[in-house]
Order: C-alpha cells, then sequence, then structure tokens
C-alpha cells in the first residue's frame, strides 16, 4: 500500500480537495492518500466544502491536521500544492508540487476551476502509477 501526502500551509483548501479526490478515485488496495499542512487552520474552507460537496464529496467533518514525522512515516510520496517556499518538505519521498492557486476567499467559479484542475491532476498521478480504479 503506497501513501501519499497532498500538502499545503493551513491544509484547509486545495489538499484537502486532493486527498479527497485522491482517496475517491484510488484502488484502495494500492494506495491511499492524506492532507496535511505546516500551520493547519481551523477548518476547510467554506468555500472548498461547496465546491466539493457539488460533487458529492462531504468535507464538513474534516478537520486541517498538521504534517508531522509519525503522519510522514511510511509514506511514498509528498504532493506540495502550489506554498512557494513555505511548503514542507519531508526528506526521503518522492516530491512533486502542483502550482495551484488558493481557493480561500475566491469566488464560487474561481474555487470550481481550482477543483477541477485539482481532479485532473490527481487523476493523472494515478493513471501513472497504476493505482486508478
Amino acid at each position: 500500500m503506497k501513501t501519499v501526502i497532498f500538502a499545503c500551509v493551513h491544509n484547509a483548501g486545495r489538499s484537502q480537495m486532493a486527498a479527497s479526490f485522491f482517496n475517491a478515485l484510488a484502488d484502495s488496495q494500492k494506495a491511499r492518500a492524506v492532507s496535511a499542512g505546516t500551520q493547519p487552520g481551523e477548518r476547510v474552507h467554506p468555500e472548498v466544502q461547496a465546491a466539493m460537496g457539488e460533487l458529492g464529496i462531504d468535507l464538513s467533518g474534516t478537520k486541517p491536521q498538521k504534517l508531522t514525522d509519525e503522519l510522514a512515516q511510511g509514506a511514498q510520496w509528498l504532493i506540495t500544492l502550489g506554498c512557494g517556499d513555505a511548503c514542507p518538505s519531508v526528506p526521503g519521498l518522492k516530491r512533486d508540487d502542483w502550482p495551484l492557486e488558493d481557493p480561500k476567499g475566491k469566488p464560487v467559479e474561481q474555487v470550481r476551476r481550482i477543483r477541477d484542475d485539482v481532479r485532473t491532476r490527481v487523476a493523472k498521478l494515478l493513471e501513472r502509477e497504476g493505482w486508478a480504479l
């Protein structure tokens, strides 16, 4: 079982979307995703909850969490999501960065574009690694 960590600073938007899409689209026998942040927010951004809810993914009970050594233990990938120099680093993991705009406070149309970009990137990763359903 492979583990991918999707990480950003607040773990309240992009990383939550990415992990949710990953876990919905991946073969659960092959891979799973978690999301975390270096400075977790108090809750998932409401505009992100709304955009994901449109697709039947409920993030209302999801709480941002801190990226810790324990969480990273056993993971194979760290994918950061456009947080630049503030992005976390975990030695020993394969690494990629997806430069995505922060959806916080954005109009719903913009959040949908970000959401759809995240879904496309996740689907390509799953296909490339052979983890798709």
